[in-house]
């Protein structure tokens, strides 16, 4: 299964055994039940993608939309990226301590969190950190850390 080359979210979603489409599923409507205006979900770079579109923020190092969140499928594990986190120390530490207090095991990178059953994963505490950021808190985060020539 080569989930890189599907074209759309249901198309990725579909292409999934149907484990991994429940989980992939419960957590995309948690972050789409949590995302404040002014974001929205596209698929890029071969995940679902939680972005704010470039009409409204066409400044990026990358020239794609930034993103907020994404929802990946790889071979051994799904993972959420939390943009939100990565870079700010205070929120990173505590989304670690309210994840662990959970008694869930976290498998944690920079920014992504590694899952290999939604049961593995405190699904509220993605909706909250989602819910948290609003394009305008997201937009002086980027700002205050992003590369300046």
């Amino acid at each position: 299964m080569s989930t890189k080359t599907q074209q759309s979210a249901e198309d990725y979603v579909a292409a999934h055994p149907e484990d991994r489409k429940l989980a992939i599923n419960m957590v995309r409507d948690m972050i789409r039940n949590n995302l404040p205006a002014g974001y929205e979900e596209t698929f890029q770079q071969g995940m679902h993608s939680y972005v704010i579109p470039l009409e409204t923020y066409p400044k990026t190092y990358n020239k794609l939309p930034l993103m907020l969140a994404g929802l990946a499928s790889q071979k051994n594990y799904m993972t959420v990226y939390l943009m939100d986190i990565y870079g700010n120390r205070n929120d990173e530490a505590c989304f670690v301590d309210r994840y662990k207090a959970t008694g869930k095991k976290l498998n944690m990178g920079k920014s992504c969190v590694r899952f290999k059953t939604i049961d593995d994963l405190p699904i509220e505490l993605i909706g909250e950190g989602i819910d948290r950021t609003p394009v305008a808190a997201f937009l002086e985060m980027y700002e205050s850390v992003k590369w300046k020539p």
